[in-house]
């Protein structure tokens, strides 16, 4: 996206020199007059959407394609990215000392992981490593003079675990594939981690479903606990949800799960464990 705005002129001809151009407006004899005609040219900005591979055209007042946040910041459009990393890193220079001048505050970098090459260059200009997921790296950069105010990444993962009791008393217990070896052959709850904007009791119901295939309705919270230091130096909050199972056929998950079973005789363990992560909360 390129826009120019200048002002009318009156000759039918003119030539521009491509390397006097610039953001500040076009320098005096710039522009080759044809006949004794005036002209008058204002100043224009633009704003580097990626599309253009011409970088010898303009030198200065280059702007990355952003929208401004709720916060005073800005938000860069991470589709519209340079591909190469000698114009990102002019770019991303001048965009910055731009923000500065304009009061802006927070920037939010996103670099997907196709464009990778960029990281490097961002962390040299200064910009620091927020988060990270599968498909992108996030940055930030904090311009005023003062302490930072942008959002910490998560400091939380949520984990639940599924009690369900049928009418016969017995707990719905599983054995874990995978685990610590002193935990090998195990029987506990059905656990899990509750996906991004899942609700925690449905990740309770889809984590008893994975592991065992039993069917379950949400009845309430009757524990919850909070750790830190868990993972990755992360807290941990974990909810037990009593379930009602609705159906009874166990199909077990081969790849997490041993063996599940309806258990009496385990019963009193997982009750007991439950008053244990309850008290932990306290």
């Amino acid at each position: 996206m390129l826009s120019i705005s200048t002002s009318n002129y009156k000759a039918s001809s003119l030539k521009v020199s491509p390397f006097i151009c610039s953001c500040k407006g076009t320098p005096q004899g710039a522009i080759d007059l044809v006949g004794q005609e005036k002209y008058e040219v204002e100043t224009y900005s633009y704003r580097y959407d990626g599309s253009s591979t011409n970088t010898g055209l303009f030198s200065e007042k280059r702007v990355l394609d952003a929208f401004d946040d709720e916060y005073g910041g800005v938000v860069v459009n991470p589709d519209k990215l340079p591909i190469q990393t000698n114009v990102f890193a002019s770019i991303l220079r001048s965009s910055v000392s731009i923000w500065r001048t304009e009061g802006k505050k927070g920037i939010w970098l996103k670099l997907p992981v196709e464009k990778c090459d960029l990281v490097p260059i961002a962390v040299r200009e200064g910009f620091q490593y927020h988060h990270a997921e599968t498909g992108y790296v996030m940055m930030t950069y904090w311009i005023p003079n003062e302490p930072c105010m942008l959002p910490a990444n998560a400091s939380h993962q949520v984990g639940v675990g599924g009690f369900v009791m049928n009418d016969k008393n017995e707990v719905l217990v599983v054995q874990e594939k995978h685990c610590a070896p002193e935990l090998f052959g195990l029987w506990k709850l059905p656990t899990g981690f509750i996906l991004e904007s899942e609700e925690i009791f449905t990740g309770a119901v889809r984590e008893v479903k994975e592991e065992t295939g039993i069917d379950t309705e949400f009845v309430e919270v009757i524990a919850f606990r909070h750790a830190h230091n868990v993972a990755f130096e992360k807290s941990d909050l974990f909810f037990i949800c009593m379930l009602r199972p609705v159906s009874s056929e166990i199909k077990i998950d081969d790849h997490e799960v041993q063996a599940a079973k309806p258990a009496s005789k385990h019963a009193h363990t997982c009750v007991y464990y439950v008053y244990a992560v309850a008290a932990a909360a306290v």
